[in-house]
């Protein structure tokens, strides 16, 4: 586990002094959090906008958990911000289904759920506002707003709480909160992994000495899916792969394939190594779904 996510979720005696060194920066982000969302204007966009978020900086499932909703309908648009995206503004990843731009221009996630959502069109824009706006133009009916919990639009809010959970309950940079615990019972829909949501995993194209390569938020989350393998390279989240380095490390560990997340693996279409997949989906409590269904239909109809 690296340094980063035993401090948050394993931490040594050292770490959580740190810790509570820090609690006066952590209450001053908790408070600016708490001010923009009372100072934050409301808005209605008039069309059904389901926000699928979480508490939490980091993986929690959300992009799994979009893709596998939003494949049940048509004219619909998810907007992300496209972290560390090479581009800027308003930028359409996919547009039913099509895809017209790279996976630098849109960033890891909305290119992953762009190649997947042959039914969606998928649009980036750190502006939520001017992302849902583009979505109207180009004539979609139904919204999914990746970790859209913090913005005050009219809203079906799914809060994700992950199996997982930090070992203290407060906000960065004593803790990995970006927002107070305590507006879990704020939650239309409260998805707990586990529970309300279960990840099912199955390894493509696996060979006998697998290198796990990776740059996802809190990796160690892959630990109790993976099969035997030979060696762990793991990066920054969103990190970029250097092949001529993921070479000699195959050649270093006698690795036959370098197994890789889905996410991970939108960056490598020009890398030689062959690839073994961890390929991930969600089975998602009906109830949760009838809920969603419910929401759109009424909101549909106004």
């Amino acid at each position: 586990m690296r340094f980063i996510d035993r401090y948050f979720y394993k931490p040594s005696f050292l770490q959580k002094i740190i810790s509570f060194i820090l609690l006066p920066i952590s209450w001053l982000y908790c408070m600016a959090s708490v001010l923009r969302r009372k100072i934050s204007r409301f808005a209605d966009f008039k069309i059904p906008i389901i926000s699928i978020g979480n508490l939490i900086a980091g993986g929690s499932g959300k992009t799994p958990f979009i893709m596998e909703i939003a494949k049940e309908y048509i004219d619909v648009a998810i907007i992300s911000r496209g972290y560390k995206r090479k581009s800027k503004g308003v930028v359409i990843v996919s547009q039913n289904g099509k895809i017209i731009c790279t996976q630098k221009e849109s960033g890891d996630e909305a290119y992953l759920m762009a190649k997947r959502l042959k039914n969606a069109s998928v649009i980036v824009s750190k502006n939520r506002n001017l992302g849902i706006q583009k979505a109207k133009e180009i004539g979609c009916k139904i919204i999914f707003l990746d970790d859209g919990f913090r913005f005050n639009f009219k809203k079906l809010n799914v809060l994700l709480k992950p199996k997982l959970e930090p070992y203290f309950r407060f906000c960065i940079p004593s803790g990995i909160y970006r927002e107070r615990p305590s507006l879990y019972k704020t939650a239309d829909i409260l998805a707990i992994e586990g529970i309300d949501y279960k990840r099912k995993v199955k390894i493509v194209n696996q060979t006998q000495r697998m290198l796990l390569v990776t740059a996802i938020a809190n990796p160690s989350r892959l630990d109790e899916y993976l099969p035997n393998i030979v060696g762990k390279i793991i990066l920054g989240d969103h990190s970029d792969f250097n092949i001529d380095k993921l070479q000699l490390e195959v050649q270093k560990h006698g690795a036959t394939s370098i197994l890789v997340t889905q996410k991970d693996e939108v960056k490598l279409k020009e890398c030689p190594i062959p690839i073994s997949l961890i390929e991930l989906e969600l089975e998602i409590n009906p109830t949760i779904k009838e809920a969603i269904a419910e929401y759109i239909h009424s909101q549909s109809n106004l």
